[in-house]
């Protein structure tokens, strides 16, 4: 199991209002209510295709995510659903599309690993492993050339750190000192390889130094820890600093993908998960004083009628008809 060793200690919790806490939670609650859901629905048989649950990685996307406005871009993975969330992206159109449903976000065509929402800056989960970086940089290029100080994030797991094209898309940043930031979710395991084997150095952000832009480790089960390194990272971008790069560390709680047996993980490893590295709990924890129990419960009502009617809609909406195949293939501008 990954360890939390070397990670930069916090310099002190963003001063974030009560609002901006509560927004956060219910994100995060949001991410955690949807992959649970999914997990118990993917055993009907009625999802298409395969599906990669962000579950105990809530942190990560939501604290870069709430650094961001609308207009800046994200790239995702074929572990997307969080990323598209924290995004922005509409729930019950998400459920459909997961449900290969004509009322999803692309139409019931990209299902689980494809989903895509430009509206609000997402530029879609990518079953490429290493897939985002090369898209991010042509959005952080388009941001620099049109002056307009928007930023651009690509997600990418530990094991699509290793690829080849990541490493030129960071370069490429550099050397065109583009508004871009790379973040690295390394939950552990690549698959079913674990990070230390497959990972030269065991460290994938002093790797990313070594391209000549700055890198840090972070604890990904905390919100505050991502958000903060996120926020620096950000700052730099926007004011014409150029690139960086992130590592958030953090656990994945069920398999590679729905069906994965998780024989590479060891006895009792999940359940140390749930109780010592849950993102929700470290959350609350840390916002005892600010954050009601009322509130939060109210949240967590409220989250769970909302994928409850996602589920109800999704399975009740039609399939794309056939004449619908050849719509929305290429994009004229």
């Amino acid at each position: 199991m990954l360890a939390l060793a070397g990670i930069q200690p916090e310099d002190g919790a963003m001063e974030l209002n009560t609002q901006q806490l509560l927004k956060a939670y219910r994100k995060m609650r949001e991410i955690r209510e949807f992959e649970e859901r999914l997990h118990t629905e993917n055993t009907s048989g009625d999802i298409p295709g395969f599906i990669h649950l962000y579950t105990g990685e809530e942190a990560i996307a939501v604290g870069v995510c709430e650094n961001l406005q609308q207009t800046d871009y994200i790239g995702s993975t074929h572990r997307g659903h969080g990323h598209c969330i924290a995004k922005g992206c509409d729930i019950h159109a998400m459920m459909a599309e997961i449900f290969g449903k004509d009322a999803g976000l692309c139409r019931g065509k990209g299902g689980s690993m494809h989903i895509a929402d430009l509206s609000k800056g997402m530029l879609g989960a990518n079953a490429i492993v290493g897939g985002a970086p090369p898209l991010v940089i042509g959005a952080a290029l388009t941001a620099k050339t049109r002056n307009n100080g928007g930023v651009a994030v690509s997600f990418t797991g530990d094991g699509g750190s290793n690829q080849g094209l990541v490493f030129e898309a960071i370069n490429m940043a550099v050397v065109l000192q583009l508004p871009a930031i790379f973040v690295f979710e390394n939950n552990g395991y690549g698959e079913a390889t674990g990070h230390n084997y497959a990972v030269g150095g065991r460290d994938i952000a002093g790797r990313a130094a070594g391209f000549g832009l700055p890198a840090v480790t972070v604890d990904g089960t905390d919100f505050f820890a991502v958000y903060e390194a996120t926020a620096e990272a950000v700052k730099r971008a926007r004011e014409g600093g150029g690139p960086s790069v992130i590592e958030a560390k953090a656990f994945r709680w069920h398999g590679h993908f729905e069906g994965d047996p998780g024989l590479y993980r060891g006895e009792g490893e999940i359940e140390r998960l749930r109780a010592d590295h849950d993102p929700l709990k470290i959350f609350t924890s840390k916002t005892a004083e600010k954050l009601t129990r009322e509130a939060l419960e109210a949240i967590d009502a409220e989250v769970k009628a909302q994928v409850d009617d996602a589920v109800i809609k999704a399975r009740a909406a039609g399939y794309p008809v056939a004449e619908s195949l050849l719509t929305d293939v290429y994009v004229s501008y």
